[in-house]
């Protein structure tokens, strides 16, 4: 593993940790906005802390010998699209959010484990039996955390499926894009892109007042600083240098410290089946990358 790997996977861990315990602050910031204005905000904070940080690189590094040049028009393309995944996911993740725990959704949502390789395929990407096999240890122990008695998914973690699903999405379109593009301005435009279309359903469904900003002030600035600016970017600086499979086992570590964080500051627990779910789906992501690392199937 070169430095460049090993630094690429240390900014990922850091990202999913911060994504983990961002579920504590979605949580709690519902208590006082909807999902779409809380969304919208954060993500708009999101895109303007780059702004100081976009004029620094420009005027320190004008010209960034690892990028080849690319239109205005190209950039403002890549990342409408990527702002259009990550809307979809925040979106179902944060709608989801108000029917279940901030640690189930967190393990849920590291389903997406599974979506990048299955998407994959559709695009002639191989996938190893240690990827099956990783899913449906994944799939059982979803059904030991959600399934109810009646053997139905719950509203709220079928939300956070869907949700996997759309973040599959983005990894995978910010794995082709980010080494072609400035990294901090894509990360920009994808923050605006997805606030703004946030901010739309926000007036079209729920009441906006200065108020619901202010009363939910802290964990806006978690949500929108740290778990936006901070570490969307570090995902995108980091997929320049990792395979987008690879990147979606250590990035879907967050439902561990989602977990950890609903347990540290929301006083949630879950019974031993519950714990006995996450714990098959923890393997199954494992599984499902450590088995092609092993029979060499790995590029």
């Amino acid at each position: 593993m070169n430095n460049k790997v090993l630094f690429a996977n240390i900014l990922m861990l850091l990202a999913a940790a911060i994504w983990g315990f961002a579920f504590v602050a979605q949580r709690v910031g519902m208590e006082t906005m909807g999902p779409h204005l809380f969304n919208s905000v954060r993500f708009l904070m999101g895109g303007i802390v780059l702004v100081p940080v976009i004029f620094w690189f420009g005027v320190k590094r004008p010209q960034r010998q690892n990028r080849k040049p690319t239109g205005q028009r190209s950039i403002l393309v890549a990342g409408f699209v990527a702002g259009l995944f990550l809307f979809a996911g925040a979106t179902l993740q944060q709608v989801g959010l108000q029917y279940t725990t901030a640690g189930k959704a967190g393990f849920i949502t590291g389903l997406y484990i599974f979506f990048v390789p299955a998407i994959g395929l559709l695009f002639g990407m191989r996938t190893s039996l240690g990827t099956w096999m990783g899913a449906m240890l994944a799939l059982w122990g979803l059904y030991l955390l959600s399934i109810r008695e009646d053997f139905s998914l719950s509203y709220g973690d079928t939300l956070e499926v869907l949700c996997a699903i759309a973040f599959a999405g983005h990894v995978l379109i910010i794995g082709y894009i980010a080494g072609r593009y400035d990294t901090i301005k894509l990360s920009a435009i994808q923050f605006v892109v997805a606030g703004l279309m946030a901010l739309f359903l926000a007036v079209v469904t729920e009441p906006i007042s200065w108020q619901m900003i202010v009363d939910t002030a802290v964990p806006l600035a978690y949500a929108g600083v740290m778990s936006t600016g901070v570490a969307y970017t570090l995902q995108v600086v980091a997929q320049q240098h990792a395979h987008s499979s690879h990147a979606a086992i250590i990035l879907s570590s967050e439902g561990v410290f989602a977990l950890i964080g609903g347990w540290m500051f929301l006083s949630e627990t879950l019974p031993i089946q519950g714990l006995l779910g996450c714990t098959l789906i923890l393997i199954g992501m494992l599984l499902s990358q450590l088995w092609p690392m092993n029979k060499k199937h790995l590029a």
